[in-house]
This record gives structure tokens, sequence and C-alpha cells, in this order.
């Protein structure tokens, strides 16, 4: 089994990327969440475009306490983005959305 490997990126003005790499389940979503914690009310970039896999059940543990801080999420697949979505967490905004989604009409 694989773990995850979390590369920490300290960038100007204070701003930490964590690029996340390996196997993102339940596990490691929980480890994962703890280093968010201990990071405090840091300006924080979730990178996850580098993992080879992506488990479902990873964003339920993610989500809590992600609408508190200031954490954006990069690198996203359409349909994990969706999920975090429907916890309401929203990935980096979009510059132009050529289409609306049912989720889009159904959240208003």
């Amino acid at each position: 089994m694989t773990g995850l490997q979390i590369h920490r990126q300290e960038e100007a003005a204070g701003r930490i990327t964590l690029r996340l790499e390996g196997t993102l389940d339940g596990r490691t979503a929980q480890e994962l969440r703890n280093s968010l914690q201990a990071l405090g009310q840091s300006e924080v970039v979730l990178d996850f475009a580098h993992l080879r896999e992506f488990k479902d059940s990873a964003v339920g543990i993610l989500t809590h306490g992600l609408k508190d801080g200031a954490v954006q999420l990069r690198g996203l697949a359409t349909h994990h983005e969706r999920m975090f979505r429907y916890f309401g967490v929203l990935s980096s905004p979009t510059t132009h959305r050529a289409y609306y989604t049912p989720e889009d009409i159904l959240s208003v």
C-alpha cells in the first residue's frame, strides 16, 4: 500500500503550498487534515494534481475545517471538485464558465 507524500513549499507573502503525491484515502486524509490544523490560519494551497489515487472517502474527511480556514484547492478532477462542492467547499473560482451544471441550478 502506498502512502501520501506531502511536499511543502513556502511562497511569498506567507502562502504555503502542499503538493500531494501518492494515494489519498481515509487514513491519509486524516494525516493531511492534522497537517492543515497544525498550520493554523496560514494561507494554504492544496495541490491535488500529482495524486495517483484519490478515494472518494477522503473528501468527507478533508472538508471538516476547510470552510473555516484560508485553504485553496488546485488540480482537482471534475468529479472531486463536484464532491467538494457537495460538502460546501469550493475550489479556486473559474474565470469563465460556458454552461451551467445541474448542481448550479439545484443549489440555489
